[in-house]
């Protein structure tokens, strides 16, 4: 896996880990943390997918990739859905505008 989504997706993995940790006041402020750190990653993501080359066709090619396959297996079953929209919005070159993440 490359190296810059390697280190990105542990990051939101530690602060997902985190988030669901907190049951107090703090949580906002761990959940906005979780947040940022998966747009870092999904940033991180759509560099590498859009470097590959060959670039996959499809939104199946590029889920069936070695590196795809084991981020989710990686991440927690409630971000999947998020990472499969992020994975469908990088393949129709789009990005997320701030209002369409995920709250």
């Amino acid at each position: 896996m490359n190296t810059h989504v390697e280190q990105a997706l542990l990051a939101t993995l530690a602060n997902w880990k985190a988030m669901t940790a907190y049951q107090s006041d703090e949580q906002e402020a761990v959940a906005d943390q979780f947040q940022s750190s998966f747009y870092v990653f999904i940033d991180a993501l759509r560099e590498w997918v859009l470097a590959l080359d060959p670039k996959p066709r499809t939104l199946d090619d590029l889920m069936a990739l070695d590196t795809m396959q084991e981020i989710a297996e990686r991440l927690p079953g409630p971000l999947l859905l998020n990472f499969e929209t992020e994975a469908e919005l990088i393949m129709d070159n789009e990005l997320r505008v701030d209002e369409d993440s995920y709250d």
